[in-house]
């Protein structure tokens, strides 16, 4: 009996390897073709990431590349952080269609919600910050550069810092689909989320001024809309649960 069980549990591992390695395949081949369609216009696309740098710059100022290569690499970096953006909700898709087997039949129901809802914020998190956060923060930061300096940020260094904010507020912009998926899977009530508020906008600030450039604005921009999510996503979860019983 025991050396049955044991082959049958094999046999589920390894099914499940397999399963893994299609969905990982699946996910690879899409973000490769939106990669391959993108790539001629790479230089473009990365003129359009430093639009929000190159506004605030005096006239006449430009970035510059103390690599070799770094005028060629740094667009194609851009490129596929680009097609994986585009590709989320296919990853996501196959992400969630993985962890449908272990799932209850109303649990899978919540599935194309939570793609396209996790989709949705995350882009949303992103474009808050392309087109409002680096505008603000950007200004404020070369409002107080000194005339005496000139201006010249280096692209590797501006690609760091922006992916960084991206993935800050991208992931900011996923806590009410946080709330939602720990009220409704039991783990968290909605009483016990807001006892918990004090603790919960302590811990925004925190992570802001972790994640964030050491200024005020930043922090402000990210720790606020993270406390404000919270609360769209306490206010969500009870209906959300109700509706998907």
């Amino acid at each position: 009996m025991s050396d049955q069980f044991t082959s049958d549990s094999l046999n589920s591992f390894i099914s499940h390897l397999i399963e893994l390695r299609d969905r990982l395949v699946r996910i690879s081949v899409v973000v490769v073709l939106v990669f391959l369609g993108l790539m001629p216009f790479a230089a473009q696309i990365f003129d359009l990431l430093a639009a929000p740098m190159m506004q605030t710059l005096p006239a006449g100022a430009h970035m510059i590349a103390t690599g070799v290569i770094t005028p060629f690499l740094i667009p194609v970096k851009v490129t596929l952080m680009l097609s994986l953006l585009i590709s989320l909700p296919w990853v996501l898709y196959q992400i969630w269609a993985f962890v449908a087997p272990g799932l209850y039949a109303h649990e899978k129901r919540l599935i194309a919600p939570l793609v396209i809802a996790s989709s949705g914020l995350f882009i949303s998190g992103v474009a808050f910050c392309y087109f409002f956060v680096f505008r603000v923060v950007f200004s404020f930061v070369n409002q107080f550069a000194p005339k005496s300096i000139s201006v010249a940020p280096d692209i590797e260094s501006y690609l760091d810092f922006v992916m960084t904010m991206f993935l800050a507020f991208g992931v900011t912009f996923e806590v009410p689909i946080i709330v939602v998926v720990l009220v409704r899977t039991g783990l968290v009530s909605v009483e016990k989320l807001r006892s918990l508020r004090p603790y919960i906008i302590v811990g925004a600030f925190v992570i802001a001024a972790i994640v964030t450039p050491p200024d005020v604005t930043s922090q402000l921009l990210l720790a606020i809309p993270m406390c404000l999510l919270f609360e769209i996503g306490l206010l969500v979860a009870p209906w959300f649960k109700k509706a998907t019983s």
